[in-house]
C-alpha cells in the first residue's frame, strides 16, 4: 500500500468516525428533549406540595445537564468576574393610583448542553417545544405548563459553546368565578415555580425535583374599582452579550400586565423547587 492511499484511507476513516459522532450525538439531542419536557411536567408535580420528590433519568455520552443560577468565578484570562444565571421575577399591583411590588425573587433554568464540536443546530438557532405556539412567559389554562422548553444555540456563550434544550420556569394564570353569599367572584390565580439547586454530585443521569416551599399571597379588590392590574415581569439576571440574556430567552415580552375587574379574588402561588443532578442510587 502506497503512502498516498494510506493517507487517503486515513482520511476516509476520520470524515467516516466524524459523521457517525454527529449522528449519535444528534440523536442524542432529540432524545434530550423528551427528558426536558418531562423535567419540566415533574416541575409542576413537585412545586404545590411541601417534600414532594421527583426523579427523572436521562441517557447521554456526548452532552450533560447543567443547573444555571450558581454564581460562578471565571478564571483563566477574566479573573474575578463572578455571574449569575438566570431569571428575576417580580410581581406588581395596581390599586388605582400605584404600583406596589409584592414579590420578587429568582429561578435558575435547566439545561442539557451537547458540545457543537459534536452535534450544531446553527448560530442563533431558536425552536420552541412547549408551548410550540406561544412565545409568552404568562400562560392562561388549567392545563397550560410552568415550564417552557426550547432549543436555543447562541455562539459562543460565557460558559462555551453548546447546543442547548432549555427548561425555564414560567406562569400558568387561570380565571373562574366563585358563587358566595354576596354574589359571584372572580378569582384570578397565578401559578409560578422557582429553581434553586442543591447538592450536585452528578453520581447517575438523572435530574431529582423536590418541593421545600410554597407562598400564597392573596388579595381582594373592592367594589367599584376596575382599575386593578397585576403585572409580572421576567427579565434575564445576566445580560451580558454573551450570556443567558433576554435574547437568550426571546420571550414575546419582559412584562405582562392583567386587568382586574372589581369585587375580584388575585392569588399567586409560588412554588420553591429544589435541583440535584444526580443523586446516588
Amino acid at each position: 500500500m502506497t503512502a498516498a492511499l494510506v493517507v487517503l484511507v486515513f482520511v476516509a476513516l476520520s470524515f467516516a468516525n466524524t459523521s457517525l459522532t454527529t449522528q449519535l450525538a444528534g440523536d442524542e439531542f432529540n432524545a434530550n428533549k423528551q427528558f426536558i419536557q418531562s423535567t419540566g411536567q415533574q416541575i409542576d408535580n413537585v412545586a404545590w406540595t411541601i417534600g414532594r420528590t421527583e426523579t427523572v433519568d436521562y441517557t447521554a455520552k456526548y452532552g450533560q445537564v447543567a443547573f444555571e443560577k450558581e454564581n460562578l468565578t471565571l478564571t483563566g484570562g477574566v479573573e474575578n468576574l463572578t455571574l449569575t444565571e438566570g431569571l428575576d421575577y417580580t410581581i406588581e399591583i395596581f390599586n388605582g393610583s400605584l404600583w406596589q411590588t409584592v414579590f420578587n425573587s429568582e429561578t435558575g433554568i435547566i439545561v442539557f448542553n451537547m458540545p457543537v464540536s459534536d452535534y450544531s443546530l446553527g448560530n442563533n438557532y431558536f425552536s420552541r417545544i412547549i408551548p410550540a405556539d406561544s412565545g409568552s412567559f404568562l400562560q392562561w389554562n388549567a392545563s397550560a405548563p410552568v415550564c417552557q422548553v426550547f432549543a436555543r444555540q447562541v455562539t459562543p456563550m460565557i460558559d462555551g459553546s453548546y447546543a442547548r434544550i432549555v427548561a425555564v420556569p414560567t406562569v400558568r394564570a387561570l380565571n373562574s368565578t366563585l358563587s358566595t353569599a354576596s354574589g359571584i367572584l372572580n378569582c384570578y390565580t397565578f401559578y409560578l415555580p422557582l429553581l434553586n439547586s442543591t447538592s450536585n454530585p452528578y453520581l447517575s443521569q438523572s435530574v431529582t425535583l423536590t418541593g421545600v416551599s410554597l407562598t400564597n399571597l392573596n388579595y381582594l379588590t373592592p367594589s367599584g374599582v376596575n382599575n386593578y392590574q397585576v403585572r409580572i415581569n421576567a427579565t434575564a439576571i445576566d445580560n451580558a452579550p454573551t450570556g443567558f440574556n433576554n435574547a437568550f430567552f426571546n420571550f414575546d415580552s419582559t412584562s405582562e400586565t392583567t386587568s382586574i375587574p372589581s369585587n375580584s379574588m388575585i392569588e399567586f402561588y409560588i412554588g420553591t423547587v429544589e435541583v440535584s443532578i444526580g443523586m446516588s442510587s
